[in-house]
């Protein structure tokens, strides 16, 4: 799937007109508008000015980085942005159905997070700690894996990692400056190695000791009640909210739930890095919406994502008439500032962290200065930031 937005211009709200690069530069009509502004054969000369990353931070206290989740999922603090009419409330999560009504279908990411971080001991005897990231797709019968490895000054290709004597790890070769191939053995079965050894792939905001009782019920709490489908190395968090009594009240106020899969890969963790917003590149993830979702989704009175792993599926797949097709695919869409929304209505989100591809396409959807006002009221109301955070409902 493309890996840009695909337009600078939309008609949905919190969408502006864009003023952009200092340059002239004479491109088709279909590269900077949506489909139906299009006509193929004009060309259209377009001032641009490049968006900066800089312009796209905020400041937060390191105290309201949450460290572990609340102790009931629905308990939340929750703002509720109203874009039509640039209102900013406080609510909380469990009251998350009065404000969604019959028809409205909700649209949750299943993608299961897998155990994948791994501590083992290289031949020397130093302890290294593996971040699994993808499966090799092309051979199946091995474990052959993409990882990370900390700390890989000193890694060579040929090491040998052991893992409690269960399993090892040989290192095959390097991949990119920062990512490692390795293939594993193991004397049972790997899916039951990582059940047993594996620990939550914890973004690095969230501090824990091997000692620290939340190491264990992280493998519970990093997750969505929904998850089915392993394959996540970072939780689509704003699912984490969700409990079974919120749930149940949803399905009695008619609301619907569609449940499709994004696969959560290792460029969540990346910061950007380009001095513009434009020159970042999404890496590529893997996503799944079936027939079944995808006629739920085009028979919505409104379309509630939850998260912007959800949204970013939904919008990949989506027409430029907002209708959903049922796909198996890969996607890097980045939506920034300028993107037009296709299908999404309403959106469940955690706070993000600045400058990040996720507070860029909360931008994106609601409108920058309605976004700084939300965080701002966030900060100085001292809700809690980030996965095991608190959220907002963008209406």
């Amino acid at each position: 799937m493309d890996g840009t937005c695909g337009g600078y211009f939309g008609t949905g709200p919190g969408l502006r007109r864009q003023i952009l690069k200092i340059t002239l530069t004479f491109i088709p009509f279909s590269d900077y508008l949506p489909h139906s502004f299009s006509h193929g054969k004009y060309d259209l000369c377009i001032i641009r000015k490049m968006m900066k990353l800089e312009d796209y931070n905020y400041h937060l206290p390191a105290a309201l980085i949450a460290q572990e989740p609340r102790e009931e999922r629905d308990a939340s603090r929750m703002l509720i942005v109203n874009r039509a009419k640039r209102t900013i409330e406080e609510s909380i999560f469990y009251e998350l159905p009065q404000y969604l009504a019959a028809g409205d279908v909700i649209v949750v990411n299943d993608s299961k997070v897998i155990p994948a971080r791994l501590t083992g001991r290289k031949q020397t005897g130093s302890a290294i700690e593996v971040l699994l990231l993808t499966k090799n797709a092309e051979d199946e019968d091995s474990q052959t894996w993409e990882v990370l490895l900390r700390p890989a000054k000193r890694v060579r290709p040929g090491d040998v990692i052991n893992f409690y004597d269960v399993c090892e790890g040989r290192v095959l070769e390097r991949s990119s400056e920062k990512k490692w191939i390795i293939r594993f053995s193991s004397s049972v079965a790997f899916d039951d190695f990582l059940d047993e050894y594996g620990a939550a792939p914890l973004p690095p905001y969230i501090k824990r000791k091997k000692a620290h009782e939340k190491f264990l019920t992280d493998r519970e709490r990093y997750q969505t009640i929904y998850a089915r489908f392993p394959g996540s190395v970072a939780a689509p968090t704003a699912g984490f909210h969700f409990s079974q009594n919120v749930m149940a009240s949803l399905r009695e106020r008619g609301v619907r739930v569609a449940p499709i899969t994004l696969h959560v890969g290792y460029g969540t963790f990346l910061p950007i890095e380009t001095e513009n917003v434009e020159d970042h590149r999404m890496e590529d993830e893997h996503f799944e919406i079936s027939p079944e979702a995808a006629e739920t989704v085009n028979t919505a009175k409104r379309v509630i994502a939850v998260g912007t792993t959800s949204t970013r599926a939904l919008e990949s797949a989506a027409d430029e008439s907002g209708n959903i097709k049922p796909m198996t695919a890969s996607t890097r869409l980045f939506i920034y500032p300028g993107c037009p929304f296709k299908c999404v209505d309403a959106m469940i989100t955690n706070f993000h962290l600045p400058q990040s591809s996720l507070y860029l396409l909360v931008c994106a959807f609601a409108g920058k200065d309605i976004m700084e006002s939300a965080y701002q009221k966030a900060v100085s109301g001292g809700f809690k930031f980030y996965s095991y955070g608190d959220c907002m409902l963008i209406l």
